[in-house]
């Protein structure tokens, strides 16, 4: 035991308690949790910055709002309720079409309307919050995913998170949802993390429950050789998010609209460390190495460059 985790060390892999202590309880500042804990202060916040989100359609804040949230829908035919402290995936539920007093799931499954209202009063009651607390229920805009994840992606929505280290985006992966993850892009519930060429955002290897594979389970499809469009934009996003909530170890999961282009879902003070698994090497290389870079860059795009640089050093062609 004491010789695998000798290994791992050598290999640069971070730890739990390594991640809580050497990262986010020196560099992430519990007054700027709310920032990211709290979806519709990251919504508001990235809206004034000119950040790209979901539309928020409407904030349930009672149960007597939930029974009449037909308001905030009334023309639109699929559309998304979250809990506002949620985490996880849990408590998300995705209307793809209403037929009548019936709303249909992304799996096909028509629900009379008295069950999406109870499901928006389980939300308020916090029974998805984090810390089960009292919470509030958002509906906003569903995404529909970009085209290129058709034959990777199991009926939900693909995100790719990255994980953002002061300010410069160190490491990112690609979640795919399965049919064992009910199509949520959750790698504890079974989705599938793929690593990401951060110089190119072309796909690397990938993982599912911990195990190496190759392709998607359901579909059969390559997982490696997949170029995200506009990846570019999209990691110059993530490297501004970080002007929303300056921590200095931050996860940032970003959507691709196939209309809208990326969108920047959530944010996360505790990004999970599977995202290594995903990529096949530690994490301390790339935050060692963005620790040494003096001075700091000051704005988004110098520090977008120093993401690719970092990149190649640790894994170079």
């Amino acid at each position: 035991m004491l010789g695998r985790i000798a290994k791992l060390r050598a290999a640069g892999v971070v730890g739990i308690n390594q991640r809580n202590r050497g990262y986010i309880m020196p560099r992430n500042p519990r007054k700027l949790y709310a920032r990211v804990d709290d979806k519709v202060a990251t919504k508001r916040l990235a809206q004034a910055a000119g950040i790209a989100v979901p539309e928020l359609y409407g904030l349930i804040h009672s149960v007597r709002e939930a029974e009449h949230f037909d308001r905030f829908v009334e023309n639109r035919r699929d559309f998304v309720v979250k809990p506002a402290h949620g985490s996880g995936g849990k408590g998300i539920m995705v209307v793809t079409d209403r037929r009548r007093e019936l709303f249909i799931k992304g799996d096909g499954v028509a629900l009379p309307r008295a069950e999406l209202v109870h499901h928006m009063q389980n939300v308020l009651g916090g029974v998805y919050s984090l810390g089960g607390h009292p919470d509030q229920a958002i509906i906003e805009y569903r995404v529909k995913f970009d085209p290129v994840f058709e034959t990777v992606s199991y009926r939900g929505v693909p995100d790719i998170r990255v994980l953002v280290y002061r300010g410069v985006p160190a490491m990112a992966m690609l979640r795919l949802p399965t049919r064992r993850s009910d199509g949520r892009a959750n790698l504890h519930q079974g989705a599938v993390g793929v690593g990401i060429d951060m110089a190119r955002g072309v796909t690397t290897l990938a993982v599912c429950q911990n195990h190496r594979i190759v392709e998607h389970p359901d579909y059969g499809t390559a997982l490696a050789g997949l170029a995200i469009p506009g990846w570019e934009t999209l990691l110059l996003l993530a490297a501004r998010c970080h002007e929303l909530a300056p921590l200095g170890y931050l996860g940032v999961d970003i959507v691709l609209d196939a209309e809208l282009g990326p969108l920047v879902l959530e944010l996360n003070a505790r990004p999970g460390l599977a995202i290594q698994i995903a990529n096949g090497r530690g994490l301390r290389g790339s935050l060692d190495a963005i620790d040494r870079a003096a001075p700091e860059p000051l704005d988004a795009v110098a520090r977008t460059a120093l993401a690719r640089e970092v990149f190649l050093a640790q894994c170079p062609a």
